[in-house]
């Protein structure tokens, strides 16, 4: 009797649970892999052209930046100009996994070892999601948030709430905290305690804004200026945040659509983490999961040569000269750095042993790769465990650019101190308090006229966008409801630049 898996390019369900069954064997089996519940869904071409304008999920609120992303990316996969993703999936529990109806299945084979197990154990595994996501409520909440926006728009008006949407968005990077102070939001009983929590913001925000002076009023005293600052969190990293609890103008529904936004911001912030760790997980648990397929005769040889001309296409780094080079591929970066390490646990050598003391010659590369899959995050792995043949098979280095000087100078090449330099550079690039405009809530004039302090904690020289920073303020603005200044300052404190809007911005 044939032990393969399926015979050609056709599926059926049949056959792509069949092919889910004996994955799941090697998976959890053999690779001891820790996963949600597997639930996997087949769409078309232009869902998932849909899913990628609503950000992957399947179950989002309207507004009109999807549905212009949705149109883009059509009229480039209609022209052939781009193509498109074999899978979505989703982080929740069920795992979902969207598989495109026209891959053949050897792709499906490919799509559910990358997606359904390599993912999904990331997702469940790694500190940062599950400090910051809630599987088990996310699509529940959706559903919420979801009828909660399209209530508001039957009640207020589209263009009133697409307003609030706007602003919202223009805030999302600095919507986040960076730092997990508050336990993870349990999304599954947000729409029960909705009105719970109006009531009390309600209360709090009208014994903010209580002790504040009407016209001409005197300074108030001092405490109360504290007990103000203390109840206003200030400084706050999390502009979403700071508006939801303490603009004085909004309205509870508008309060609501802020906190949608947040918790949908905060939602997605491990994925900027962990991009390389994360593709490069999946890359190098559907290289291992088809590797062994194949050796047990599963698939055959024609279906194996299929798989390794997609998956070579999906690592490939493009040279800085090539017109598709974007950057470092994380697929690419992470898969070496996965295959790197399992060399370095079975057959390390000197240099291994220096650069990689903890791992070198441990003999379970699988329990090393658990590890710190679990533990780490994009430029945390890259500093510990980016090593110098890595370094070296991508030919990196670092160029100190200067303004004040006519040429680059190559800073770092392939010695000891350069694998140091290179290391420390490229992990700088994936840390994303780096690579943001730390911007933060400094203060509030309590006893003048309300305005609104804003603080751009300049790093390297890099100022903000004149057009971008002018567009934001006026997003901040509306939000607040009286004057916002933006200061970008230095290390010393110095104001280098100033960016003002008025309380009525157009």
């Amino acid at each position: 009797m044939s032990q393969l898996l399926y015979e050609g390019a056709d599926w059926n369900f049949d056959t792509v649970q069949r092919a889910h069954d004996v994955i799941e064997k090697i998976a959890v089996g053999d690779l001891g892999l820790s996963v949600y519940p597997n639930q996997i869904e087949v769409i078309t071409a232009e869902q998932m052209l849909d899913a990628y304008a609503s950000t992957g999920m399947p179950i989002f609120y309207p507004h009109w930046s999807f549905g212009k992303r949705f149109v883009q990316h059509e009229q480039f996969y209609r022209k052939g100009l781009s193509g498109l993703a074999y899978e979505i999936v989703i982080n929740s529990s069920p795992c979902i996994s969207y598989i495109m109806e026209g891959n053949t299945m050897t792709m499906q084979t490919l799509v559910i070892a990358h997606a359904a197990f390599g993912h999904n154990h990331f997702f469940r595994n790694n500190y940062t999601f599950k400090d910051w996501t809630d599987p088990a409520g996310i699509l529940d909440y959706l559903v919420f948030a979801r009828s909660y926006i399209a209530s508001c728009e039957d009640r207020y008006g589209v263009s009133a709430v697409e307003r609030v949407l706007d602003a919202a968005h223009a805030l999302m990077g600095q919507g986040v905290n960076s730092s997990p102070r508050r336990r993870r939001p349990d999304l599954k009983t947000e729409e029960a305690r909705q009105r719970e929590r109006r009531m009390n913001d309600e209360r709090i925000h009208n014994e903010l804004w209580r002790t504040l002076p009407r016209g001409a009023a005197p300074q108030p005293a001092r405490e109360d200026e504290t007990l103000l600052r203390k109840l206003l969190e200030l400084p706050q990293e999390n502009l979403l945040y700071f508006f939801e609890k303490n603009a004085p103008k909004l309205a509870p529904w508008q309060r609501e659509i802020l906190r949608i936004v947040r918790l949908m911001a905060q939602y997605f912030y491990p994925q900027r983490l962990t991009k390389v760790m994360n593709e490069g997980t999946a890359t190098f648990v559907h290289y291992t999961i088809m590797n062994k397929l194949h050796e047990q005769g599963r698939i055959t040889d024609g279906a194996y040569l299929e798989f390794l001309a997609s998956h070579t296409n999906v690592i490939t780094q493009p040279t800085f000269e090539d017109p598709h080079y974007s950057g470092m591929n994380p697929y690419a970066l992470g898969f070496a750095m996965m295959q790197d390490l399992e060399r370095a646990c079975l057959k390390p050598d000197d240099e291994d042993r220096i650069w990689l003391p903890d791992i070198a010659g441990c003999g379970d590369p699988m329990g090393a790769l658990r590890d710190i899959w679990a533990n780490f995050r994009d430029e945390s792995f890259v500093l510990q465990y980016l090593s110098p043949k890595v370094i070296r098979q991508f030919r990196l280095f670092n160029l100190l650019d200067d303004p004040g000087e006519p040429t680059l100078l190559v800073e770092a090449i392939h010695n000891e101190r350069g694998y140091r330099r290179v290391r420390a550079a490229l992990g700088r690039s994936y840390d994303v308090a780096y690579s943001d405009p730390q911007i933060e809530v400094a203060a509030v004039d309590l006893a003048g006229d309300r305005r609104l302090i804003l603080n751009h904690k300049v790093q390297d020289g890099a100022l903000l966008a004149e057009s971008e920073a002018r567009s934001v303020l006026r997003h901040i603005a509306m939000l607040w409801g009286y004057e916002v200044r933006l200061q970008e300052i230095d290390a010393d404190g110095r104001v280098l630049k100033e960016h003002n809007a008025g309380s009525n911005p157009q």
